[in-house]
């Protein structure tokens, strides 16, 4: 949560979603001061819920799928490569056979 705002720093998105963890009114008005939609459900605890946009939320679940599955390549999930331009060949190779169905034998 307290380095929130510095991975935003280079970035120009247009929404930024993220888990109930990253629910605060400071970081939601550093997004708005960027232009951008915060897509971040209220805590419980929360007085006045904000609201949020429930079906963008939902895709949330679908790159952390993705990126789990990408875990499975050890390349990949230890960083194996040396230089950016491997690594990043490895994770699009990675990223492939997961969208291929290409299953990993973890024995």
């Amino acid at each position: 949560m307290t380095r929130a705002a510095e991975l935003l720093a280079n970035h120009q998105p247009k929404t930024v979603i993220a888990d109930k963890g990253y629910d605060s009114d400071e970081l939601v008005a550093t997004i708005k001061d960027r232009r951008a939609t915060a897509v971040i459900p209220p805590r419980s605890n929360r007085q006045e819920p904000r609201k949020y946009d429930r079906a963008k939320y939902k895709h949330r679940n679908l790159i952390e799928r993705f990126v789990n599955r990408l875990k499975h390549y050890r390349r990949v999930a230890t960083r194996y490569e040396k230089t950016a331009r491997n690594y990043l060949s490895m994770v699009h190779l990675a990223a492939s056979l997961v969208m291929l169905g290409v299953t990993v034998n973890t024995a």
